[in-house]
């Protein structure tokens, strides 16, 4: 067993009302990709956070090269030789990215910090991993993916011998994450073994040596990838065969327009220009293009997150002056954020608290919230959603992606919408929770509401759509009928404007 960086046997972790980790067992060799698979809510976060020492187990062991370890935090696990990229990043925005990677173990001169020694060794780290960023640019300036990147930097910077990647190429274009493939092979070469996890079947199927698989908090097993399919993967995820994408469609759009936006320019030069569209009442409408096309600006100009410069925006004929997020919500108009850790959750809150707090006037009687209404309603949406909780009053952090996600879309379904915008909806999000978000926006469409969905996952977006809108540099190239659309069409489209690269889609990708 030399060759075993890693055992994990039987870990318990328990939460009040719910048993996230059921005698859970991992066994990583060194200088191998070992993927861990599984729906949100399986407890592969959690796992993975017992061995960074984020969580401590109630039972089981942790076993590092042959030695067993009692790992009760962070700093322990990094002195042990392990490191962690988490799913969701939390920059010190408004400090340089340097400070950000050596943050706890500056280089010293004397009693001060020594920022030429931090600049050089930062130079050296990005060298090392191929990355093209200024050591002294503010973190907060930088784009998720290249955020990132530097993330993946920092955690090579450790010399660790087991690097855990929670969904590491969640926000990264198709060239990104091969450049991410090239550093992990480099880590590999040099005995380094990387715990790998995604929802990405093709992904997986690529990088990986072995897989080990969870459901509901257990293990069911541990295969050599080259055994795998996709098809294998998914009914051993879900404990059922998966033979459909996406649901079947049992809705007909209305010809009657909802919205309709006419030569839309932001206040932005350097953004979206004269953007016409109109939203059919009952349709999905889906929003492609490449990194950088300015659809999720347009579409947070449209909910009074961004400023407009010129142009007219209407619903149901009559003229809409949205200047701020209240508005659009007056409006009847809702929006689901891409980001949702930084922009969509309030993750010191409950469940409770995060699914009413648009809507908490309704509530409010002679001065005094009803906690009952309150929680009569929290609970019916979130019912309806299939909201995986031991309780309304979990924080919303505890949860996984998946469940975040519903909660979100159980906030704004409670506004009672007549739009509801949609950012990549399902991204970070496992098949089984992709089904069930399709299945919702289905009922929603079925019911006479009209969607918006912006996404960078081709099969998704022409899966999903009734039509496809397509954007490049801020401008629409194209309005597809979801009959004539296909990927090849839509990419012709989405580089109607000069020198893009063919990123940012994932035309493979197994949802």
């Amino acid at each position: 067993m030399s060759d075993v960086v890693l055992e994990m046997k039987n870990i318990i972790k328990e939460f009040p009302g719910v048993k996230a980790l059921d005698g859970v067992s991992l066994t990583v060799k060194k200088g191998s990709v070992h993927a861990l698979m599984g729906e949100n809510g399986a407890g592969k976060s959690t796992l993975m956070k017992c061995l960074f020492g984020i969580y401590h187990e109630d039972g089981g062991e942790i076993i590092l090269d042959g030695k067993k370890e009692d790992i009760l935090n962070s700093k322990q696990a990094l002195d042990l030789g392990v490191s962690m990229i988490h799913q969701e990043l939390h920059p010190i925005r408004y400090r340089p990215v340097m400070e950000n990677i050596w943050l706890g173990r500056f280089p010293m001169k004397g009693i001060v910090v020594d920022r030429k020694e931090m600049i050089r060794q930062t130079k050296e780290l990005f060298k090392e991993v191929e990355l093209n960023v200024d050591p002294e640019a503010l973190a907060g300036s930088l784009s998720p993916s290249t955020l990132q990147l530097v993330e993946i930097a920092k955690a090579v910077s450790y010399h660790s011998k087991i690097i855990i990647m929670d969904e590491p190429t969640s926000s990264l274009t198709e060239n990104e994450t091969k450049h991410l493939f090239k550093i992990i092979r480099s880590l590999q070469d040099k005995g380094v073994a990387i715990i790998y996890i995604s929802h990405k079947m093709e992904e997986i199927l690529k990088i990986s040596d072995d897989v080990t698989i969870m459901r509901d908090g257990q293990y069911v097993g541990t295969w050599a990838a080259k055994e795998l399919t996709t098809d294998l993967i998914i009914q051993r995820m879900v404990g059922r065969d998966m033979t459909q994408r996406f649901p079947e469609k049992h809705y007909q759009p209305s010809q009657e327009v909802i919205l309709k936006a006419t030569d839309l320019t932001a206040s932005d030069p350097t953004s979206f220009k004269n953007v016409n569209f109109e939203l059919r009442k009952g349709e999905i409408l889906g929003i492609g293009g490449l990194v950088g096309a300015q659809r999720t600006e347009l579409v947070e100009a449209i909910f009074g997150l961004r400023g407009i410069a010129s142009g007219t925006l209407e619903k149901n004929g009559q003229a809409l002056k949205i200047r701020h997020p209240k508005d659009a919500i007056k409006n009847k108009i809702a929006l689901l954020t891409e980001e949702r850790r930084a922009t969509g959750i309030f993750g010191v809150l409950s469940i409770l608290d995060n699914t009413v707090i648009v809507n908490q006037k309704d509530y409010a009687h002679a001065g005094m919230l009803n906690d009952h209404e309150r929680l009569h309603a929290a609970e019916k949406a979130n019912q309806e959603l299939r909201t995986k909780t031991p309780n309304m009053d979990e924080l919303i952090r505890n949860l996984s992606g998946g469940n975040q996600q519903k909660v979100l879309l159980a906030r704004w379904l409670l506004t009672n919408p007549d739009i509801l915008i949609l950012d990549e909806p399902t991204r970070g999000i496992d098949v089984g929770a992709k089904f069930e978000i399709y299945t919702i926006m289905h009922k929603l469409a079925a019911q006479g509401k009209s969607i918006i969905m912006i996404s960078s996952e081709m099969p998704e977006l022409l899966g999903m759509s009734d039509r496809v809108m397509v954007m490049a540099e801020g401008r629409v190239t194209g309005i597809l009928d979801a009959k004539e659309a296909d990927s090849v069409v839509v990419m012709d489209y989405a580089t109607r404007f000069a020198g893009k690269e063919h990123e940012g889609f994932d035309e493979s990708e197994e949802n």
